[in-house]
């Protein structure tokens, strides 16, 4: 953090007094709109615009989340860019596909840092990607905000030049959602999962959470995410189940949710999903009625709630988001909205960050990093529509509220929002002790 640089009570970075001058220029995004280009950057020390390399799953098993984390991205940055940029400098995304690959996006890392010449690195969701791809981020001294969700940053098995500002982790999640599954559903859990660390991070942490409640998870069932056809997995469920747990992810959510339905018929057991077996998919599918009286985890609700407040319409419009959760130009092409807004939080995370450490150019990445972990509480809103935050620094992972919805009508319907303080947990880490 610069000199000029100052914290409040509560922990907020504020910027320095040139963010003031910056704030004239950007009183909100539809007056900024209207000025020119040239008086919107005029206060910028360069007119070059600030470089994100966004690491997309474009291909893969995690397409269906590039394409929607790319449209997001890109309103995000259209927004930022019309209330005056970040230092009075536009930002502008680098793009290139990472295959939903560890691999690939190492290598990609390397290329946003020495070819592209890139600021920073951002958006991987998947963590086996994420895993792949950190080490050589810190290598290269490049800051890797991710929108993952897995518990890997705050667990300590990362680094300090990687951190998850815009979207909580699965421990935090679980945790909130344990109590209503237990004490609204049932205590004997058989829970189904993908056969790699994000799921792992359901396996461990509901199982810790269910028997700290005095339920008892009575079966863990891992399916490879590749993996087409999955009847043969149902046999594999204890009669005593009273709740099915389910996370699946990948290009056969569809077929995992259909093929459920028919094993079970009309006489199942309580069933909570996490809706990332459902990201993307039209809840009108043929072969989805037995959903009906099931609930699910949200990070944030696809369809748009009567009590949305006008910050959350003004989001989803900015992203083309009708009523349904889908496109506004398409109405089967089904969003993955609890994830994807991580992507609008984090990039206004780096935008504050930019403006707390006077942000120039490379020779600051390590000041945006310490700019970050001294932030703290951050206010529902246009910047965080999903609701308020609360980072820890120490451990690079963002706290938020979670949701559970019914199915209702063929909708889901929130039922219950979990708070802040219901998802946290102890620190496992502390980061900043950590040499750059």
């Amino acid at each position: 953090m610069t000199e000029t640089s100052k914290k409040t009570p509560a922990g907020t970075v504020r910027g320095p007094s040139r963010r003031q001058a910056l704030k004239t220029l950007a009183v909100g995004g539809t007056a900024a709109a209207t000025l020119p280009l040239w008086a919107r950057y005029a206060g910028a020390q360069t007119g070059e615009p600030i470089r994100i390399g966004f690491a997309k799953h474009a291909t893969g098993i995690g397409a269906s989340y590039g394409r929607w984390y790319d449209r997001v991205s890109q309103a995000a940055v259209k927004k930022i860019n019309a209330e005056g940029g970040v230092n009075g400098r536009p930002l502008e995304l680098v793009t290139e596909d990472d295959g939903t690959d560890p691999k690939r996006c190492a290598e990609l890392m390397e290329k946003f840092a020495n070819q592209s010449k890139c600021d920073l690195a951002f958006g991987t969701l998947f963590s086996h990607v994420v895993i792949g791809a950190a080490p050589r981020a810190a290598e290269l001294k490049l800051p890797y905000f991710v929108v993952s969700e897995g518990h890997h940053v705050a667990s300590g098995m990362l680094n300090r030049w990687t951190l998850q500002p815009g979207i909580t982790d699965v421990k935090s999640q679980v945790k909130a959602m344990a109590p209503f599954v237990h004490d609204t559903l049932g205590k004997k859990v058989t829970m189904i999962f993908p056969d790699y660390a994000f799921g792992y991070d359901h396996r461990d942490n509901f199982t810790a959470a269910i028997k700290a409640l005095g339920g008892d998870v009575v079966a863990q069932i891992a399916i490879p995410p590749t993996e087409t056809s999955f009847t043969k997995y149902f046999p594999k469920i204890p009669r005593e189940t009273e709740v099915i747990y389910h996370v699946m992810i990948g290009p056969g959510v569809l077929t995992f949710v259909k093929e459920m339905g028919e094993f079970f018929g009309p006489s199942r057991p309580e069933i909570f999903g996490f809706i990332d077996s459902l990201e993307a998919v039209n809840l009108s599918s043929p072969g989805l009625e037995f959903l009906e009286g099931t609930y699910f985890w949200e990070g944030m609700p696809r369809y748009l709630q009567p009590d949305a407040p006008g910050y959350v319409k003004a989001y989803r419009d900015a992203v083309g988001l009708d009523a349904n959760g889908a496109s506004v130009t398409d109405a089967n092409d089904v969003s993955t909205a609890a994830h994807m807004f991580g992507c609008w939080e984090t990039l206004h995370v780096i935008k504050a960050g930019m403006e707390a450490c006077n942000y120039s150019g490379i020779a600051d990445r390590q000041a945006l990093i310490e700019a970050v972990e001294q932030m703290s509480d951050m206010p529902a809103g246009p910047d965080h529509p999903q609701g308020a935050k609360r980072f820890n620094g120490k451990t690079h992972q963002v706290f938020g509220p979670q949701y559970i919805s019914k199915v209702e009508g063929g909708k889901l319907s929130v039922v219950h929002t979990a708070s802040i303080e219901d998802t946290l947990y102890p620190d496992e880490v502390d980061y900043t002790k950590m040499s750059f």
